[in-house]
């Protein structure tokens, strides 16, 4: 069974059969996944076994987003793993959501219950939708396997059709990706965003809609509030906020949660590289919020275009990581590799931002070699191609 491949049997992996089945191949390494079918195809039905063992393979997928002990449990398809929220992500927006007082909660395109199982975990009602039968019937196996089906009902409806006037507030994740891929228009999503947003205003209390993070900062209403979210490190999704605050914007960082709102400030002066370099985070690079941590951290931008901060101070942020700056150099490919020559330097990280060279390319050119760590930075200083080469700051 292909890792695409959909998993067409998931009533049969709810027998007891099936969840015998599940139990038994657990733990298969992939490796031997050919000979494990081979002998269980001579007790069980083939297309039984075809699914357990697609469905162990994709629990063990899901066990970054989910934990272990959920997602051993949990009934998973190929676009259930790949889309679904991150448990951590999701936990959090169903906290915000009881913050304001919501007891109830239309969680509309609710693919495998990701969403809708935080919700419950947090005391909060959920009317769960989706339009796909095999997507609903993971959703209500999984409400049920974690002991949550008393506070969510699966539907499979269209969420266009759902009259959802019974509930305090409104979630909705529409579709971002097509057969080609990513969509990047938000009118494209399915449903399209102007659809979301009609839903989220009709909301008694609150609504959230979760977008992409790359959403152009015109697109998202005056009415919204726009929150960028990263889980250690990495940036996870947008998601506009009604009936909270209009016009807010923020930028939230797991585990924490840790919050930096938008004041409005003009951009930091440039100047040049002080001790230290600040990168911040993906969530404030998206809401536009370098201007809020830079001060924060007394500094300036390297560049006017570039999101890197310099300082002479190290000053502890959770909105950036910080790195001493030991040498600052014009780009130079021959000067940086009898650089890192002279200083014995085999582990190279390499970042760039503002440059047109792959990391990977550059570290062919300089050949690394030697006992020691640095990272370089390449990028613009002034408008001026550069490097900067230190170490991170533990």
């Amino acid at each position: 069974m292909a890792d695409n491949e959909p998993v067409n049997d998931l009533a049969l992996l709810l027998t007891p059969e099936g969840r015998a089945l599940l139990e038994e191949v657990r733990d298969t390494d992939p490796a031997q996944e050919l000979a494990v079918a081979t002998r269980l195809r001579r007790e069980h039905p083939a297309e039984l076994v075809s699914a357990a063992l697609g469905q162990a393979r994709l629990r063990q997928r899901a066990v970054v987003k989910f934990g272990a002990e959920d997602a051993e449990r949990m009934f998973f398809t190929p676009n259930g793993v790949e889309q679904s929220t991150r448990a951590s992500v999701a936990a959090y927006r169903a906290r915000r959501f009881a913050e304001l007082g919501v007891t109830s909660v239309a969680d509309l395109c609710c693919g495998i219950g990701g969403d809708a199982i935080a919700l419950a975990r947090a005391g909060i009602r959920v009317l769960a939708v989706d339009r796909d039968p095999l997507t609903a019937a993971a959703a209500r196996a999984n409400a049920e396997a974690l002991g949550l089906a008393g506070l969510i009902e699966v539907r499979e409806a269209d969420v266009t059709e759902v009259d959802t006037a019974g509930y305090d507030a409104v979630f909705a994740d529409p579709a971002r990706r097509g057969g080609r891929g990513r969509i990047f228009d938000p009118e494209a999503y399915s449903p399209p965003l102007s659809w979301a947003v009609s839903a989220a205003r009709r909301a008694p209390r609150a609504a959230a809609l979760k977008i992409a993070p790359g959403v152009p900062h015109e697109a998202v209403p005056e009415d919204a509030e726009a929150e960028w979210i990263s889980d250690g490190g990495d940036v996870k999704e947008a998601v506009l906020w009604f009936g909270t605050e209009p016009g807010a914007v923020r930028a939230t960082l797991l585990p924490g949660p840790r919050t930096l709102l938008a004041r409005g400030l003009p951009d930091p002066d440039v100047r040049p590289p002080g001790r230290y370099l600040y990168e911040p985070d993906g969530a404030v690079i998206r809401a536009h919020l370098v201007a809020e941590a830079a001060e924060e951290l007394d500094g300036g931008l390297l560049d006017a275009t570039i999101a890197y901060v310099t300082s002479d101070a190290l000053r502890p942020t959770p909105y950036a990581t910080a790195y001493e700056i030991t040498d600052h150099l014009p780009f130079n490919v021959k000067k940086l590799k009898a650089l890192l020559r002279e200083r014995g330097v085999g582990n190279l990280t390499v970042k760039k931002r503002g440059s047109a060279v792959e990391p990977e390319e550059l570290r062919k050119k300089v050949k690394p070699q030697g006992p020691h760590a640095a990272t370089v930075f390449l990028t613009r200083v002034a408008g001026a191609p550069a490097m900067l080469i230190g170490h991170r700051c533990e």
